[in-house]
This record gives structure tokens, sequence and C-alpha cells, in this order.
């Protein structure tokens, strides 16, 4: 299951890049998004791990380690999210059930599609791209 980790990581990403002369603290960009600071200190350590953020303690404000052109969707996803969380699949259904036998190969099959998908999109698309629709830099 997708939560709000994701758009709030590139709620994130693209404050800090559009404020490359400021410098971009966790309570500055909570304001932005509305959460508490811990909230994004938080999700900042998830991104700092995948070498897509640099800051913290000792530190004023955030910074980009990549350029938005080569930071996609992708790596942000991927960054706050864990490997089985976009499509949860019930457990134990009933082995004596023809259905229930074989429901969750069978929609392992199709949700690894669907996800793949998702992905190969996540891929196409950059940082420096919602940057440029939010007309903002």
């Amino acid at each position: 299951m997708i939560n709000t980790r994701f758009s709030v990581a590139i709620h994130i990403l693209t404050l800090v890049a559009s404020q490359t002369d400021k410098g971009v603290t966790s309570d500055f960009i909570a304001k932005s998004v509305n959460t508490n600071p811990v909230v994004i200190r938080r999700i900042g350590s998830l991104l700092k791990k995948a070498n897509l953020l640099k800051g913290g303690p000792g530190i004023t404000g955030y910074s980009l380690v990549k350029e938005p052109p080569k930071i996609t969707l992708l790596d942000i996803y991927q960054a706050v999210t864990t490997e089985e969380e976009l499509f949860a699949i019930h457990d134990h259904p009933n082995p004596n059930c023809d259905v229930g036998r074989n429901i969750q190969d069978t929609l392992d099959t199709s949700l690894t599609r669907a996800q793949q998908a998702m992905e190969n999109e996540l891929k196409k698309q950059t940082l420096a791209e919602i940057i440029q629709h939010l007309s903002i830099q």
C-alpha cells in the first residue's frame, strides 16, 4: 500500500530544490507540508539513506545530493517504501477451497505485473519535471 510518505518525500525534495538560497530546515518543510517536523525528519532520514538528500544535526538545512533531472520518482518511491507495500494479499486462505488454494499465486502474478508497470512509469519521471510542472525555481 502506498502511504503518504511517497508524496511527502516528493514535497520535501521539491521544496529543497526550489529553495537553494535558503537553509531549508525540517521546521520550514513541516510548515509547507502541514505536519510535524518529526515526520519530516523521519522521511528525510530515509531520503538521506537513499543518497537523495543531505543535511541533519550540525548542518543548517537540507540540500539535494543529485540535481533534480537525475532523481527519478522511482528513486524517491524506493527510498520511502518497503519491498512489499504496494499490494498486500490476505494471509492463510482456505487450502481446501479451489479459489483459496490458488488465489495467492494468481494475484502475485497479476499484482507483480501491475507494480512493475507503475515502477516503469515512475522511472520515466524526474523531480525536475515535478518542479517544472509547479512552475517554480
